[in-house]
């Protein structure tokens, strides 16, 4: 039986109440979430399916378009309903999305000329290690070092570093251009998007095609300093600059979603992509304030301000939202194959429920020498790399495995943060899901000596867009008053010396290396 529908309170004239509440959508890697939120920023009902991928040839990770869509209505549909509310009732839509996820589609008809390809996808590996060794990139890298050292100006020298990635949308976007005839065919009536805008161009009935900075940073397609589509880099893999969305702020009227889709047309007041989304969940609003994300992927964000550190050392700059004149700009680096593992781990067996690992973990002194290294993920640098398990002996138990599984991602939050040299003074933020796993977090606090605070809500991405869709339309002021709807539920702080752990750091270390190449 179908439940009835909620029928909206009653102001005291007689009509629908005034909408006091925002919806924020995460279309993650692993699941669609919504969660709808009032004033106070509590969750009041929420949704969630899982997302499918799709690997129709080795290395190949897709999406399918319509499922996600019909995905994403169901979830909106469903924590509102959750929540005992009417669509009349939900001042604005903010949405978060996967970054460097990306369709083309054909500007007329609306029908994409191919799946979603993910940016777990490794289609255009090939493609990246022939320009990373060539040597038009290093005739780039020599002019623009020399543009830097007589200018001075950051803005060269993003470009003397320059490297490709199989995570970044350019170079999956040249494969497309290259192997998909009919795009190549079309490209005059092309429209290329990553996740949030393809929602938007649905959401509209293809009235709106646009995105927002912070997602149009993160493909490695649009420039951060000039914030425009970068028209070098499309001329060198040869994409047309006509396929691509206009650019808005964060936080902004995007225009509402199509009455016929929920019943009543709905403000989308925010797009925002995930990281930066979850940055602004946590509200790391100052210059210097540092999340730590540990979900499907790692990733360390620090808060620059208006300030936009060039790429150097595996760093990468990032709009992180645009707000009216306010510019706030990132710095990332990122680990893949976080919560990949313990999924993983949990598909074999080694353990039933997640929430059981940190007692299986505790309940040993140590992992008995047994090293995991992950390396699901083929990595750009070296694509040979190969995940395993090292120092097995007869005595090894499942709590040793799923020990050293956790310890694994301990140590690169280590060593990411040591490479990377993270200087900050306040307090670490944490998200994702593998941060309510209380022996990697208090692990990681004792290694990099930090205190580490972790909200009661970890689905910080839903509840970021919803922030930015919430000021949008009115619900909130200012960020000051978001300040004061944080809620931690806990707090790490550094009970073991890192020295403490250095035997077996240097022991994972070594299995790292015996992993490459392999």
């Amino acid at each position: 039986s179908v439940p009835p529908r909620p029928v909206p309170p009653q102001a005291p004239g007689g009509g629908a109440a005034p909408a006091l509440y925002v919806v924020g959508v995460d279309v993650g890697s692993t699941a669609v979430k919504c969660h709808v939120y009032d004033r106070a920023a509590a969750v009041r009902g929420s949704g969630c399916r899982k997302v499918e991928a799709l690997h129709p040839r080795p290395g190949w990770v897709e999406l399918d378009p319509e499922v996600l869509w019909s995905q994403f209505v169901g979830v909106v549909k469903e924590a509102v309903q959750a929540a005992g509310l009417h669509m009349r009732q939900i001042a604005a839509l903010g949405i978060s999305t996967q970054r460097s996820t990306f369709i083309t589609w054909h500007k007329r008809t609306g029908k994409p000329f191919h799946n979603f390809i993910s940016w777990q996808d490794l289609r255009s590996a090939e493609l990246v290690n022939s320009w990373n060794r060539s040597l038009l990139l290093k005739v780039i890298h020599v002019i623009f070092t020399v543009l830097h050292f007589f200018t001075g100006n950051d803005r060269y020298l993003a470009p003397s570093f320059l490297t490709f990635s199989t995570q970044q949308t350019s170079m999956k976007l040249s494969w497309v251009f290259k192997n998909i005839p009919e795009v190549t065919a079309k490209k005059n009536n092309c429209c290329f998007g990553t996740v949030d805008t393809w929602l938007l161009y649905r959401l509209t009935k293809g009235s709106v095609f646009a995105t927002d900075y912070s997602n149009a940073s993160s493909t490695g397609i649009f420039e951060p300093f000039t914030k425009c589509w970068n028209p070098t880099l499309c001329n060198l893999l040869s994409i047309p600059m006509s396929i691509y969305p206009s650019v808005k702020d964060t936080s902004f009227n995007f225009g509402s979603a199509d009455s016929e889709i929920f019943g009543v047309p709905i403000p989308i007041m925010a797009l925002v992509a995930d990281q930066q989304s979850a940055m602004f969940g946590e509200c790391c609003f100052q210059p210097g304030d540092v999340k730590l994300t540990m979900g499907t992927g790692g990733f360390w964000n620090v808060n620059t301000g208006g300030n936009l550190c060039a790429s150097h050392g595996g760093l990468y700059p990032l709009i992180g939202w645009k707000i009216g004149e306010e510019v706030v700009y990132l710095t990332e680096g990122s680990m893949s194959n976080i919560g990949t593992t313990i999924k993983w781990a949990q598909d074999i067996n080694l353990f039933t429920n997640v929430d059981e690992t940190a007692k299986m973990a505790r309940s040993i002194v140590d992992s008995q020498g047994v090293c995991f290294v992950p390396g699901f993920q083929v990595s750009a640098n070296d694509p040979c790399l190969s995940a395993s398990f090292m120092g097995l002996k007869p005595t090894t138990t499942r709590n040793h495995l799923v020990r050293a599984i956790l310890e694994s991602v301990a140590f690169r939050t280590k060593h990411f943060y040591i490479s990377f040299n993270l200087l900050f003074s306040s307090p670490c933020r944490a998200d994702g899901g593998v941060s309510n796993n209380s022996f990697v977090m208090q692990m990681t606090s004792d290694l990099i000596n930090k205190k580490i605070e972790k909200p009661s809500n970890t689905d910080m991405s839903s509840l970021g867009a919803a922030f930015l869709a919430g000021l949008a339309s009115g619900l909130w002021t200012d960020k000051e008053q978001l300040k004061k709807l944080r809620r931690i539920e806990t707090v790490f702080e550094p009970q073991k010396d890192e020295e403490e752990y250095k035997p077996a750091m240097d022991t994972w270390m070594q299995a790292v290396k015996c992993s490459l190449h392999w």
